[in-house]
């Protein structure tokens, strides 16, 4: 049985959420392809995510290096 992996789905609820846009192309080898770009949203989401990546991440350094 065949299962719809999580990139497509994660992919669809990013365009739903205004943070990619997708549009269809044509490949120079004359190939439909699903292109992706992220938004001015998504740029912002990314910026805050990343944000609390760097704290969560810095947090957990000092954690270590006190054990």
């Amino acid at each position: 049985m065949w299962k719809m992996g999580s990139l497509y789905p994660a992919l669809h609820r990013m365009e739903e959420a205004g943070l990619i846009k997708a549009k269809w192309v044509t490949t120079e080898n004359n190939r439909c392809a699903r292109m992706y770009e992220i938004t001015r949203a998504g740029t912002r989401e990314l910026e805050e995510e990343e944000s609390r990546w760097r704290a969560i991440s810095s947090a957990i350094g000092r954690v270590l290096k006190e054990a």
